[in-house]
């Protein structure tokens, strides 16, 4: 088994293809539309399946937010940088809202964003996190 995609229902299927293509730099890897059932589907990654997992963008017609509710955490993404990660997303347009730091009572760096629909993305610094095309570098 392995991890496929997570799935997030969005307010506003462009900003949110702008949002994770343009600020953190993943790859709009396919669209569907589905006129019968009013809803239509975003897939966003740096890589596709089967090299790495995708997220889901889904947008129900008609249906401009939602209750994130209290059980979301987040998305985590690995950085070689975290530092220069968020001065990229913050020149971007982006929504830093926990500046790069050691987490508290560790030693590694992360840093936090928020996404359009307020999804929380974690950024974690490692080294050995190189994406491909244009990642967060």
């Amino acid at each position: 088994m392995r991890l496929l995609h997570t799935m997030l229902r969005v307010g506003n299927l462009q900003r949110s293809i702008d949002f994770y293509t343009q600020v953190l730099g993943m790859q709009l890897l396919r669209t569907s539309e589905n006129p019968e059932y009013k809803y239509s589907l975003a897939f966003v990654g740096y890589e596709g399946n089967p090299a790495q997992a995708e997220i889901e963008l889904t947008y129900n017609w008609g249906t401009d937010s939602y209750e994130l509710g209290t059980a979301y955490g987040h998305i985590a993404l690995g950085v070689p940088d975290a530092y220069a990660a968020c001065e990229k997303i913050k020149a971007a347009g982006g929504n830093v809202t926990r500046e790069a730091g050691p987490v508290k009572g560790g030693t590694t760096v992360i840093a936090f964003v928020t996404d359009p629909d307020g999804y929380k993305i974690e950024l974690i610094q490692r080294a050995d996190d190189h994406q491909t095309g244009q990642g967060l570098r």
